[in-house]
């Protein structure tokens, strides 16, 4: 994809949104490197990764990735032998591998709750699990790089000693702030000069107060004293954090040693990690913007329903319907200026380089796009008189070069072809172009204000005219695409509607040629006519709209009712059931203490085909066999 392009339709302002969603460096280095591509198989993979990651968000949120920075340049340091990595670094490392392990679970979860993704536990899959390392780094290294007391016993002596002698020096030297010498302080503080306690004295008690002196206050009047009696004190924490620099740089290298031969993995688990940090900035963008995945068409068929500038806010923007590559190839929009056609054609371009590069794009559901294997461009504003003729030379110094670069699989996109110069030359030059490009078999959108392309585009086979709305009443833009009606001249209109006399008005149309005139005529009730279909269609759209959300409420609650109806009925069934066990037991019970009383008194009281009998007929009241499995029937 050609550079131009990218900037001209401004691509790089959506990969800076995408941005403000990263983590790591190394998804902002994916990022800056992220081009179009003109692969169908490349930009399905790009937009199935996506698809996963915007389930994740809907689902999860996000993919749990912390803030990471780029550890390549202390694997190259890693290759140096005996070469040691300091704190932070280490640190960096281990906020990978802990990242590694996070992420891990994190998918592993999602398998277990049955989350279907199609293509991302192919990276998950790949990263490398080094648990026991990841222990031993998490272990001993934090967040910030200092070195944890856990990472060595030795390590965890040596500061223990270190606190209880800084105590120590702290509770003695508190004796002389609130004692009988505070008067000899210039402040009651104990401060540290030269890694050794100190006391701020005034310099007149040096001599009564006693002790070294290690520095002095810049006006002279304060000296900063050790007292005699913390002296040891003083130096044996200083043995001891000299003892635990040497234990820390030897834990540092240590570690070092035990990540060096694993560099190769950590660097492909950055890689890893910075391509689902990359996932998660398209998923919520797409979520932020309303974006939606497109449909890709191998033909170069694009069909945008209701689309959007990514780069307008969404409630300044005005959707709309576009389609090229099916029926015709070419589409010339005419018109006036300020109605929306550089919009338009920026619209289709921009959306196109999204979804080349595997971004959701801000249309309505059903949309498709083409894979062009490049976008061409000639989209620029109209400078002053003085520099028509460069801004013509500029023009058609474009369009050469697009021409010699071009192919049918390419998308084209003019703005104000032939302008700044003769309008019948530049018309009849615009039409000579449009030929060129159609010929060729490429994809065109072109914008024009030369009314003799609507003739042209209506008598050519695959092209078709087309115009943004302009609404006479309030004499404003609408900014709605008009697909196959050709753009209509409305200044009479315009300054009769401004107040100018009817007669200037009615002269005017008099001058008009008529044939313009009818043309005109024929383009104003066609636009009628399609403005009335549009808002009957928007009117329709809005009724299935509402009839669908109505029918989904409705199978909705009939779900609802069918299982609390099944609910119910088993329910029943199973108290049904209880009630018939409960009186078996009641009766096996009953004859049981029947026999025992016959047992004991010698007599039959009662016969025993009528015992039978009894029971047999309780024994006819079966438990319903869809029950039998129930616990409560057990």
């Amino acid at each position: 994809m050609n550079d131009k392009v990218l900037e001209t339709l401004e691509y790089g302002k959506i990969k800076e949104q995408l941005t403000k969603f990263l983590a790591t460096d190394r998804g902002n280095e994916i990022v800056g490197q992220l081009t179009p591509s003109a692969s169908v198989d490349q930009v399905n993979q790009r937009l199935a990764q996506t698809t996963d990651g915007a389930d994740i968000v809907r689902l999860k949120g996000e993919i749990p990735i912390p803030k990471l920075t780029e550890i390549s340049p202390y694997m190259k340091r890693l290759r140096i032998e005996n070469a040691s990595l300091g704190g932070t670094e280490l640190a960096q490392i281990t906020k990978l591998l802990r990242a590694v392990q996070v992420v891990s679970d994190f998918f592993a979860d999602l398998q277990e709750e049955d989350v279907a993704l199609k293509v991302l536990p192919q990276i998950v899959n790949r990263l490398t699990l080094l648990p026991d390392v990841t222990r031993r780094m998490l272990s001993s290294i934090d967040d910030d790089g200092r070195v944890l007391d856990g990472a060595s016993s030795e390590l965890r002596a040596i500061r223990k000693s270190i606190s209880a002698t800084q105590g120590n020096i702290r509770s003695r030297m508190g004796k002389f702030i609130k004692g009988s010498d505070a008067k000899y302080l210039s402040e009651p503080i104990i401060t540290v000069r030269d890694g050794r306690f100190v006391l701020p004295i005034k310099a007149e008690y040096k001599q009564r107060f006693g002790g070294i002196i290690h520095d002095q206050s810049a006006s002279g009047q304060t000296l900063y004293v050790e007292p005699n009696t913390v002296v040891e004190m003083n130096n044996q924490l200083r043995r001891d954090q000299l003892a635990e620099r040497a234990e820390v740089r030897r834990i540092l290298g240590e570690l070092t040693n035990l990540i060096r031969p694993h560099r190769d993995d950590l660097l492909a688990n950055m890689d890893l990690i910075g391509q689902l940090d990359f996932v998660n900035a398209k998923a919520k963008l797409a979520h932020q913007t309303g974006s939606i995945e497109p449909k890709v068409s191998a033909d170069n068929v694009v069909k945008l329903r209701q689309a959007r500038h990514p780069l307008i806010p969404r409630d300044k923007v005005v959707a709309n319907d576009i389609e090229i590559g099916d029926q015709y190839h070419a589409i010339i929009v005419t018109g006036p200026n300020t109605g929306g056609k550089t919009i338009t054609i920026k619209t289709v371009g921009l959306l196109e380089l999204m979804a080349q590069s595997g971004l959701f794009i801000t249309a309505n559901e059903g949309s498709q796009i083409g894979v062009f294997d490049d976008i061409f461009a000639d989209i620029g504003d109209e400078q002053s008189i003085e520099a028509n003729l460069s801004t013509f030379s500029s023009h058609m110094d474009n369009i050469i070069s697009i021409l010699n670069q071009v192919s049918q699989n390419s998308l084209v996109l003019l703005d104000e072809l032939g302008a700044g110069t003769d309008p019948k030359e530049g018309a009849a030059l615009a039409m000579a172009i449009i030929d060129a490009f159609h010929k060729i078999g490429c994809e065109l959108i072109a914008t024009t204000h030369y009314p003799e392309l609507k003739a042209f585009a209506y008598n050519r086979p695959g092209i078709i005219n087309a115009s943004m709305e302009f609404d006479v009443d309030t004499l404003q833009p609408t900014y709605r695409f008009l697909l196959g009606i050709p753009g209509q001249s409305n200044a009479l209109n315009i300054v009769s509607k401004l107040g100018m006399s009817k007669q200037i008005v009615d002269q005017a149309r008099a001058f008009t040629d008529t044939e313009n005139q009818d043309i005109n005529n024929m383009i104003e009730e066609l636009t009628a006519q399609t403005k009335r279909a549009h808002d009957e269609a928007d009117e329709l759209n809005t009724q299935l709209q509402q009839a669908a959300k109505l029918h989904s409420e409705l199978q909705d609650k009939f779900t609802k009712y069918e299982n609390q109806k099944d609910r119910l009925t088993e329910q029943a069934k199973e108290r049904a059931n209880q009630v018939v066990e409960e009186a078996k037991k009641q009766a096996d019970q009953i004859i049981a203490d029947l026999h025992e009383k016959q047992a004991k008194v010698g007599q039959v009281a009662v016969k025993e085909n009528e015992l039978i009998d009894a029971k047999g007929a309780l024994n006819k009241l079966e438990t319903a066999p869809n029950l039998t499995r129930n616990k409560v029937l057990k």
